[in-house]
């Protein structure tokens, strides 16, 4: 079952904790405070799987912000905890946010993936996204 995240809790703090490590080895896991900061924004919808058991298994950051040349998206930070991998978890995440932004009137959503993770990009192909040639440039703080 897919939700839409609409205030901090324990439970999605607790959510945070198992699965950002799962996504990322260099990123701190958010605290309720940094949550709470991340939902009150406009601009962000985190979107929830929830497993059977009604547990938070996955989630996904849909990014939505309008330019001159119209209203896009892109979907960031998408991960599923490895005990629910392989089960359609992050197909319904990313089928939700592209329905979500759509219905916002969004032209565009965009996102990366490395291409070492294999699933994933089966995945983003299976839900029709098709790769751009492109160049990809990020600039970080020294």
């Amino acid at each position: 079952m897919i939700e839409r995240a609409s205030s901090a809790s324990p439970e999605l703090e607790d959510a945070f904790q198992r699965l950002i490590p799962q996504l990322s080895s260099s990123s701190t896991p958010m605290d309720i405070e940094e949550i709470e900061d991340l939902l009150s924004q406009q601009s962000i919808e985190l979107l929830l799987y929830r497993g059977e058991d009604g547990d938070i298994q996955g989630m996904l950051t849909l990014v939505i912000f309008t330019i001159p040349t119209g209203t896009r998206a892109w979907i960031e930070d998408v991960v599923v905890d490895d005990a629910a991998r392989g089960h359609g978890a992050g197909l319904q995440l990313v089928d939700a946010a592209l329905e979500l932004a759509h219905n916002l009137g969004v032209k565009t959503v965009d996102l990366t993936s490395r291409p070492s993770r294999e699933a994933a990009n089966r995945l983003y192909q299976r839900a029709g996204f098709e790769k751009r040639d492109t160049n990809v440039y990020r600039h970080s703080k020294s």
